[in-house]
């Protein structure tokens, strides 16, 4: 089981990037969990610029790795002053991905922060395969900030699928935000109801087929509140018939939530391609942050 000992956050010093940084600080101040700060700077660019200022590789490397580690003094010191929370720091040279996973191995880190946009490994997580394949394999829950922070966080989503990564995702959701309501939600399709309607089997059957399946899931949906150890008071069920993605995103909105936290996949592999499915479409087109459990 994963546990939140180190939040790990990755900065490319953007604003959007800073979004990301300050939710980490939230975090930290809010579970007393010790915050590192990371900032991989990629030298292959300034190539040209160094021939051009007839610098040494040495030299050009030591001038972007002082001035990228003075812009994290600084953030660090505006993170000190804004919220109470001290933050160690680390500013490494090389391909960006490689480093997280290395700085993160190195930590046992709990959770990775970064943010949605800008140079951060989020914008590899929805368009590429090189940080998608690292998702696969790594131990390491990963937050992506959307919006900028302005409280803890106050409601949760968790969608879940009764598979083991769903009690995986309740239990990061409540380490990452102790104080926080949970709404359980389990979204799903009555299995061959095309082929049902298609086969003109009567509305009313297909009608109590989906009463069942409800009844069922929320059964489920009991057992899963018990067993992660949730507190009636601050958290709830539903259940809702219909494609995934759009009851979350949906549910996100009309909910007020502001984190959604996810397992990455389910048992097997039909389940890992389509939970994998739903987690990237909720990355893309969600308004709030999401966690990715895993």
């Amino acid at each position: 089981m994963n546990s939140l000992n180190r939040i790990l956050a990755a900065t490319d010093l953007s604003a959007p990037a800073r979004h990301a940084v300050e939710r980490a600080a939230l975090v930290s101040k809010d579970t007393a969990v010790p915050l590192n700060l990371l900032h991989v700077a990629n030298l292959a660019p300034l190539e040209r610029l160094r021939q051009l200022m007839g610098a040494t590789p040495a030299d050009m490397e030591q001038r972007v790795l002082d001035a990228a580690r003075q812009k994290l003094l600084d953030l660090a010191a505006t993170l000190q002053q804004r919220f109470g929370v001290g933050a160690s720091m680390h500013v490494a040279a090389g391909f960006l991905l490689a480093e997280l996973d290395k700085e993160a191995d190195g930590l046992a880190a709990g959770l990775l922060v970064c943010g949605a946009k800008g140079e951060s490994p989020v914008r590899h997580f929805v368009l590429g395969t090189t940080a998608l394949r690292i998702l696969s394999t790594t131990t390491c829950p990963v937050l992506v900030v959307k919006q900028p922070p302005h409280e803890p966080y106050r409601r949760l989503l968790v969608p879940v699928d009764f598979s083991p990564s769903s009690l995986r995702a309740v239990r990061h959701a409540r380490r990452v935000a102790p104080r926080a309501d949970i709404v359980l939600l389990h979204a799903f399709d009555v299995p061959f109801e095309g082929k049902l309607r298609y086969a003109s089997v009567d509305e009313d059957i297909i009608h109590r087929y989906r009463v069942v399946a409800k009844q069922e899931a929320t059964q489920k949906l009991h057992v899963l509140r018990d067993e992660a150890e949730l507190e009636s008071y601050n958290s709830s069920l539903m259940v809702l018939n219909g494609d995934p993605t759009l009851r979350i995103i949906e549910q996100e909105q009309e909910l007020d939530c502001d984190l959604i936290v996810m397992g990455k996949h389910g048992e097997n592999l039909l389940e890992e391609l389509l939970l994998g499915s739903v987690t990237k479409r909720v990355l893309a087109e969600s308004q709030g942050d999401v966690l990715v459990s895993v």
